[in-house]
């Protein structure tokens, strides 16, 4: 008597689909989830090997913005200042250097004495360049890298999601869910490494999801299009500095100093945080000034002033103020990075990715296990 083929079943399909997308991109996953790991916590990381610039005597005066931007006038154009909420941190000044720098240099200075100093420069520097370029191109040709990332990535979104279906157990009892939720250590190592792959995978699901939705934005542009068609707000849109505002003055005796124009903004934004001021190149334009409160519910959001050299505030932006699709379309990469949230989501993030990071070898563990169990049964037939 024949036996009866077994029917192939949904769940059956859905842990084919999880098997083969999972061995065909596994490599690809474990180098871009152990990449981004080790970049969760890169600027933490990288304050530890550097020697912290100290403001050594706080009860002086501090000297003007004048004097300071006369000093530092000679290492280059200075962009902007960021004055922080703590009077015993130095101020950031970032300067141009030489007119092939992109971005410009940090030096830190003491407001009180006017000493500063180059940001020096982490010996993990490269380290993190190398992982940040494996988590973004694999280390290969910017866009045969990014692509091949960006497939990936769909395909973990994919694993994510069947993983979950695969996590619910055929019958839905408590006593059959319940082992879903542990690990159990107490068994052999094969069981141990089953449960490894499918609770710490159930565990992380949800953060992995939210990690592919926002990293394809980088990945692609029709990706990034239709991300901001959905949320009706440009994804990335706040690059640029946005739309610029010209100054409406034309005697520059009225110029005021940057002291004051300080202190304007922080009557309007009246709370302790970080205040970045981006000082005008030419006449015609104005102070762009953004304030961070580092003890609210997200230290990554910012208020945002236009203020004219004589100090009217031509504009005046309050994120809470702004629409909730236009604040998730400016928070896509503090989302993605698990800055949002500040150490606390950091911490889950990094664990998430470490999770990540070991899911393909687990999975693999699973695969050749059930292989060799194939074999056997062949053998004893």
């Amino acid at each position: 008597m024949t036996k009866k083929k077994k029917a192939y079943t949904f769940r059956k399909f859905t842990n084919d689909i999880h098997l083969w997308m999972g061995i065909g991109s596994g490599i690809i996953l474990f180098l871009v989830c152990l990449s981004g790991t080790f970049l969760t916590f890169e600027e933490e990381l990288k304050a530890l090997t550097v020697k912290e610039f100290k403001v050594e005597n706080t009860a002086k005066q501090k000297k003007s913005f004048e004097t300071l931007f006369t000093n530092l006038s000679q290492e280059g154009s200075i962009n902007r200042v960021t004055v922080p909420d703590d009077n015993s941190k130095p101020l950031e000044f970032n300067i141009k250097t030489s007119p092939k720098e992109r971005r410009g240099s940090t030096f830190y200075v003491d407001p009180y004495s006017g000493n500063y100093e180059k940001a020096q420069k982490s010996y993990l520097d490269g380290f993190f360049m190398t992982m940040f370029k494996m988590h973004r191109w694999l280390l290969l040709d910017t866009k045969i890298g990014r692509s091949i990332v960006g497939v990936a990535t769909i395909i973990f979104l994919f694993l994510a999601i069947s993983g979950v279906i695969l996590w619910f157990p055929k019958k839905w009892k408590w006593k059959a869910f319940k082992p879903g939720f542990k690990i159990k250590f107490s068994a052999n190592w094969k069981r141990i490494n089953h449960d490894l792959h499918n609770t710490l995978g159930f565990y992380a699901c949800i953060f992995l999801v939210i990690m592919c939705l926002t990293g394809l934005c980088w990945s692609f542009v029709w990706y990034k299009d239709a991300g901001s068609a959905v949320l009706g707000a440009k994804v990335f849109g706040n690059r640029g500095g946005g739309q610029t505002i010209n100054s409406q003055v034309t005697n520059e005796n009225e110029q005021i100093p940057v002291e004051n124009i300080l202190t304007i903004a922080n009557d309007i934004f009246d709370y302790e945080g970080n205040t970045t001021i981006t000082l005008p190149k030419t006449e015609t334009e104005t102070y762009s000034i953004t304030k961070r409160k580092v003890s609210g519910w997200s230290p990554v959001t910012s208020d945002k002033l236009i203020i004219d050299i004589d100090g009217t505030v031509l504009k005046e932006e309050w994120f809470n103020d702004k629409p909730l699709n236009v604040q998730i379309a400016s928070l896509i990469k503090p989302i993605h990075t698990g800055q949002i949230f500040g150490t606390f989501s950091k911490i889950i993030y990094f664990i998430a990715c470490l999770i990540a990071t070991s899911l393909p070898i687990t999975g693999t563990i699973i695969w050749l296990n059930k292989l060799k169990k194939k074999r056997k049964r062949k053998l004893k037939k």
